[in-house]
């Protein structure tokens, strides 16, 4: 990128007249130390948000063309003499350099925006360890967790988090106020020791979808299994055909449905598990265990995941009479039914079941989307708490019902016909079946009106046992008081 093009604004000022809580950013300098990548950026993201940006570099005539014309490129103790605020954006192994700073920086804000390579790989933060080299200074842990990328495009629909901590509330006031103007969300994350679980989050990969994806792994090779000795090993012992050439499509795309399935039942299973729990205590204010809590934490995760399964099966199935195998399979029915002079094998009954079998599908797979477009922060931030809940509840809940016809309509009357339990296991669908089913009725018994009207009082705050102050008026006209349980 030219100089020229450094200095043109990646992203339009945003104006702050109309924010009150937002310190107008014109006449404040910011000091930047360092030269790299991440320093690069954020100086453009300070001079596009109207800050006055001064850089700090041990090579500034070198390093001047990288950044845009109107930031300050100078060496690193006259940047620190203009600016009370610095962005420390160098690596902690560098941060010695800095000491012949010490009397300089005394009194400034540091702003340490650096990041580990391993999980807790120092004992101590890097914005504590920072904090011990110059005590004179006021450190803050903040925009570690915004990416380079993000710092130039702007924050538009990803995550505009920016994590802030220190032992000063002045310091990360300002710093917060900062934040605002370049269009970022300040988090309050508390005091410096905070700094090191601030400085894990960029390295930890997709926590929050560790269980639901060993899940669903866990339930794809259980089916994967089931059906492999179903639709592979059976005929290969029982009548010696070699059908190993379905385990590429055939098998896994009776595969995925049936883990699509499950993983959406499970997102409402814990939702009828912390109901009955409501009902059977009385109250809403007794703690869940911590596995129902963190199933329903990861409720969104796996609904994706049923989703992205859903999507597979749909990709899978369309590709089905493209594979060679069907085509020759064609072939050799065609001439059986010619030698056999069939000019009629229509089946009325197979017609319709499979036009409702793929037409309830469609449906499914377009609910499963809608579900999975309202999960996105973006979309989810444009609806209210109503809207939110009617679609991922009650269309969820329509979603599964629709899934459950779905697999009825695939299995027909093949659960009643003994050629389909081949070693004497069951069609695959039967066994999808129990826990959406259990669901399902599970929510029918919650909808009756005296079951509902319970769990509705208990949402509320009512309580099982608790007793509740009255006044009656007695024969004399005066009120005298006394109490009655609320069971009454």
């Amino acid at each position: 990128m030219s100089r020229g093009d450094m200095a043109k604004p990646l992203l339009g000022h945003r104006g702050t007249e109309g924010d009150p809580s937002v310190t107008p950013a014109s006449g404040r300098t910011i000091g930047v130390l360092g030269s790299g990548d991440f320093a690069r950026s954020l100086a453009i993201r300070l001079v596009c948000s109207g800050f006055k940006v001064v850089v700090g570099s041990r090579n500034p005539k070198r390093k001047a063309s990288l950044f845009p014309s109107a930031a300050e490129v100078t060496f690193q103790a006259e940047a620190v003499k203009k600016t009370d605020v610095i962005f420390v954006a160098v690596f902690r192994e560098h941060y010695s350099t800095l000491c012949d700073l010490a009397d300089v920086l005394a009194g400034k804000i540091l702003v340490d925006v650096s990041n580990n390579t391993e999980i807790n790989h120092h004992k101590e933060s890097n914005a504590e360890y920072l904090a011990s080299l110059f005590p004179a200074c006021t450190v803050v842990k903040g925009f570690n967790v915004v990416s380079a990328w993000t710092l130039q495009s702007g924050a538009r629909d990803g995550n505009k988090q920016v994590l802030i901590c220190s032992n000063n509330q002045e310091a990360k006031r300002t710093v917060a106020e900062i934040a605002q103007v370049m269009g970022f969300t300040p988090v309050d994350m508390g005091c410096l020791s905070s700094a090191c679980e601030i400085e894990n989050i960029p390295l930890r990969l997709l926590p929050a979808w560790k269980i639901p994806i060993f899940l669903a792994l866990g339930l794809f090779l259980c089916f994967f299994t089931y059906n492999l000795i179903r639709q592979v090993i059976h005929p290969f012992i029982r009548e010696q055909k070699n059908k190993l050439y379905k385990i590429p499509i055939e098998v896994v795309n009776t595969t995925l449905p049936c883990v699509s399935y499950v993983m959406l039942s499970l997102v409402y299973l814990p939702g009828v598990l912390a109901a009955c729990s409501q009902l059977y205590y009385g109250t809403k204010y007794r703690r869940f265990p911590d596995w129902l809590d963190q199933w329903l934490l990861h409720r969104k995760q796996i609904g994706l995941l049923s989703f992205f399964c859903a999507a597979l099966h749909a990709v899978y199935s369309l590709c089905l009479p493209m594979r060679r195998s069907h085509r020759y399979l064609l072939i050799e029915t065609a001439v059986k039914q010619a030698v056999e002079k069939k000019m009629n094998i229509w089946v009325e009954e197979e017609v319709w079941r499979m036009e409702i079998y793929i037409s309830v599908g469609i449906i499914a797979l377009g609910l499963l989307s809608l579900l999975a477009i309202t999960s996105l922060p973006s979309i989810a931030n444009s609806l209210n708490w109503r809207e939110f809940s009617f679609v991922q509840s009650t269309l969820g809940f329509i979603a599964l019902v629709i899934s459950t016809l779905h697999t009825l309509t695939y299995g027909w009357s093949r659960a009643f016909d003994e050629n389909q339990y081949k070693f004497y296991l069951p069609p695959t669908y039967t066994l999808t079946l129990l826990v959406p089913c259990t669901v399902i009725i599970a929510k029918v018994i919650f909808s009756l009106p005296c079951i509902q009207h319970r769990l509705l009082r208990i949402r509320r705050g009512w309580e099982k046992g608790r007793y509740v102050k009255f006044v009656l008026p007695s024969a004399t006209g005066e009120y005298s008081s006394g109490e009655t349980s609320s069971n009454v």
